[in-house]
């Protein structure tokens, strides 16, 4: 946890927060959709990975918001 909070302390430094935290938003982004286009291609056998991957998209949409807020 220490150099996570130490990266962005650097990138606040280099005034770099929100670019990272539109790219961490972007990823999550990614990963609701390929939860979301998994779950309608798979079988319904197979719902724990989309569904994981939809839970992580929106925990990563989410977070940057959060983490700077409570950063500064």
């Amino acid at each position: 946890m220490d150099e996570i909070l130490e990266v962005a302390e650097v990138a606040a430094d280099f005034g770099l927060e929100g670019v990272m935290a539109w790219i961490v938003r972007l990823i999550g982004l990614l990963a609701l959709l390929a939860g979301a286009g998994m779950w309608l291609v798979a079988e319904m056998s197979l719902l724990v990975l989309p569904a994981a991957l939809m839970a992580v998209g929106l925990v990563l949409l989410v977070a940057p918001s959060i983490f700077l807020l409570f950063l500064e």
